[in-house]
C-alpha cells in the first residue's frame, strides 16, 4: 500500500496580466485591486502576476494599490509583475510600485533573439545578467520568461539550452516556459519538460500555456504528468488570440485526473468568474466548463428520470462542489421527472393526470422555440387547467410617460380580487415609475416588493427597432432567488410584464400558505 504524499500544485493567475491583453479589455485600478483581492484572499491562489512594467502611470498606480494592500495582509511575495531586459527601467518601475518580484521577459527562441533584438545569445544572457543583478541589488527576487519557448525549442534546442546554461548561476527563482502561441500538443509539453526538467534538474520550470488549438488544459495535465508543480492560467480564459489556460478547467481536472492537491477554494471559483465577466466585459459561453451557466442544467428527460430513479447522471463535478445548483430544463426534450423537478422546487404538487397536461404544454412550446422557465409553470398550469387562481393581479391598463431631463410618471390600471384599483407614481426613468405606481398600490396590502437583484433586456440578433424585447430580472425575496421573463416590443413593458410575474408568483405561493 503506497503511503506516498500527494504532490501539490501550485497555480500562478496572470488575469490581471496577461489576461488584459485580451482584445478590449483594461481593468481599472480599483478593479485589478478588487481582482487580486478576491484571487488571494478568498480563492487562495498561490501567486498572481498583476501587470506588465512600464506600460504607464496609471498601471503604476494600480500595481502600488495591490502592493500596499498584500504588504498589510501578508500576501505582497505572492505578487509578480513582468520586467524586460532594459537594465534600471522596469525593476526601478516595479520598486517605486512596490513589487518584490520581477518575472524578466527574456526571448526564448534563438528567432526572436536574433531578428526582434539584433542580438545573439551571447549577448542576450549579458544583458539579462547586467538586468537580474540589478535587480537582486534593489531586493527583488527574480523569475524568468522564456519568450516563444516552444517555438524556440523545436528550432532550435541548442540555443535555448544555451540561455538557461548562461543565466542557471544568476539565482533565478523560476524558468516560465511559455507555449506562447499554443502551439504544442500534450505528447510535444511532456516529451519537451521532461527533456528540460532531466538537463537541468536543479532549476525550477513553470509551464504558461495558451489555447490555441484548444489544448491549453491537455498541455497543463501533461506538463503536470512529466513533473511541473507550477501551471499558469487566467479567469475565464483570459488571454490573447484564443485565450490562456482557464484556472477553473486546469485546477478541477488536477485533482479530478490526476489526484493532485492545490491550495484554491473550489467554492469560490464561479465568483471570481462573475467577477470577471462583470470587470472585463467578456462574457463566457453559457456550456463553458464549471463555471457557465448552463453546465449543470440537465435538459434530456431521461437524464431527469435517470437523476431521480438514483442519481445515474451524477460525476463528481458535482454543482453543490463549486457552491452551484442543478437545475432542470424545460423544454421540446423535457420528460416526466424534469417536470416533477420543477414542481418540487416551487412546491407545487399535481395528479399524474395534471402532470401529463402540463408536460404536453410544455413540448409544444418548446416546439416553437419559446424560452422557458421553472417560473413560468404556474402559468403553464394555469392556462393548461383553465384556472385563474394564479392570476390573482391583472393589468388593465399603464400608460408611462417619459422625457429628456423630467421625472418619468405612470398611471395604471390593476384587477385585484375581483375590484378594479387605481394607481400612479413617478421616478427614474419609466420602469422606476411603474415600480413606484404598483408598490403604491400594492403596500396597503401588506405587499412586501422583494429585491430587484439583476435586470437583463435581450433582443433577437440582427433584430429590428420593432423587435421583441425579453426582460429578464432576477429578485431575492427574504433569501430565495427567482427569476422572472417578461415580453414584448416596448422594453420598459417587457419589464412591466416581467414584475408582474412576480407578483403572482409571490401571491400565489402567500395563498398557498394561507391554507
Amino acid at each position: 500500500m503506497s503511503t506516498a504524499k500527494p504532490r501539490h500544485i501550485s497555480l500562478l493567475d496572470t488575469t490581471l496580466r496577461d489576461g488584459e491583453q485580451t482584445q478590449g479589455v483594461s481593468f481599472s485600478a480599483n478593479e485589478k485591486v478588487n481582482i487580486a483581492r478576491a484571487l488571494l484572499q478568498s480563492l487562495k491562489v498561490d501567486r498572481i502576476e498583476v501587470a506588465s512594467a512600464c506600460v504607464s502611470e496609471g498601471e503604476q498606480k494600480a500595481v502600488a494599490q495591490i502592493t500596499a494592500w498584500a504588504s498589510e495582509a501578508g500576501f505582497v511575495d505572492q505578487i509578480e509583475v513582468l520586467g524586460f531586459v532594459d537594465y534600471k527601467r522596469s525593476v526601478d518601475w516595479i520598486v517605486k510600485a512596490g513589487g518584490k518580484v520581477i518575472n524578466l521577459l527574456a526571448k526564448g527562441s534563438e528567432k526572436h533573439c536574433r531578428q526582434q533584438l539584433g542580438k545573439t545569445l551571447e549577448s542576450h544572457s549579458a544583458d539579462i545578467a547586467r538586468t537580474v543583478e540589478y535587480a537582486q541589488s534593489q531586493g527583488l527576487r527574480a523569475n524568468m520568461y522564456l519568450e516563444d519557448w516552444s517555438n524556440g525549442y523545436n528550432d532550435s534546442k541548442d540555443y535555448v539550452f544555451g540561455l538557461v546554461n548562461a543565466t542557471k548561476h544568476l539565482g533565478i527563482g523560476h524558468y516560465l516556459l511559455p507555449d506562447t502561441l499554443g502551439l504544442m500538443s500534450p505528447q510535444e509539453v511532456a516529451s519537451a519538460l521532461t527533456d528540460m526538467m532531466s538537463s537541468f534538474p536543479e532549476q525550477v520550470f513553470d509551464f504558461h500555456p495558451h489555447n490555441d488549438y484548444g489544448l491549453a488544459t491537455a498541455n497543463a495535465l501533461a506538463a503536470v504528468t512529466a513533473g511541473i508543480d507550477t501551471i499558469h492560467c487566467t479567469i475565464n480564459c483570459l488571454g490573447e488570440r484564443a485565450g490562456n489556460a482557464s484556472l477553473a478547467e486546469v485546477a478541477v481536472a488536477l485533482r479530478d485526473k490526476l489526484d493532485m492537491t492545490l491550495s484554491i477554494d473550489e467554492s469560490r471559483i464561479a465568483v471570481l468568474s462573475r467577477m470577471v465577466e462583470n470587470f472585463s466585459n467578456k462574457w463566457i459561453a453559457a456550456n463553458t466548463p464549471i463555471v457557465g451557466a448552463d453546465v449543470f442544467t440537465q435538459t434530456a428527460g431521461i437524464h431527469a428520470d435517470g437523476d431521480m430513479k438514483g442519481d445515474l447522471y451524477v460525476t463528481n463535478l458535482g454543482p453543490e462542489r463549486f457552491a452551484r445548483k442543478r437545475t432542470y430544463a424545460l423544454g421540446k426534450m423535457s420528460g416526466k421527472a424534469s417536470l416533477i423537478n420543477n414542481l418540487d422546487e416551487l412546491g407545487i404538487s399535481l395528479s399524474e393526470e395534471d402532470q401529463a397536461k402540463v408536460l404536453k404544454r410544455v413540448v409544444q412550446l418548446g416546439d416553437s422555440k419559446q424560452n422557458i422557465t421553472a417560473e413560468d409553470l404556474p402559468f403553464i398550469i394555469a392556462d393548461v387547467m383553465q384556472s385563474k387562481d394564479i392570476h390573482y393581479i391583472t393589468l388593465l391598463n399603464c400608460y408611462i410617460n417619459s422625457g429628456l431631463n423630467v421625472d418619468s410618471t405612470a398611471s395604471i390600471r390593476v384587477e385585484l380580487e375581483g375590484k378594479e384599483l387605481q394607481s400612479s407614481g413617478s421616478g427614474n426613468g419609466g420602469f422606476d415609475a411603474f415600480m413606484a405606481a404598483i408598490s403604491t398600490l400594492l403596500h396597503e396590502r401588506d405587499f412586501v416588493m422583494p429585491i430587484l437583484t439583476d435586470y437583463e433586456v435581450h433582443i433577437p440578433r440582427g433584430g429590428k427597432t420593432d423587435a421583441l424585447t425579453e426582460c429578464v430580472i432576477s429578485w431575492n425575496d427574504n433569501g430565495h432567488e427567482f427569476k422572472t421573463r417578461g415580453v414584448d416590443a416596448n422594453q420598459v413593458l417587457a419589464a412591466v410584464k416581467s414584475t408582474m410575474r412576480m407578483i403572482n408568483i409571490l401571491l400565489h405561493q402567500a395563498s398557498e400558505m394561507a391554507d
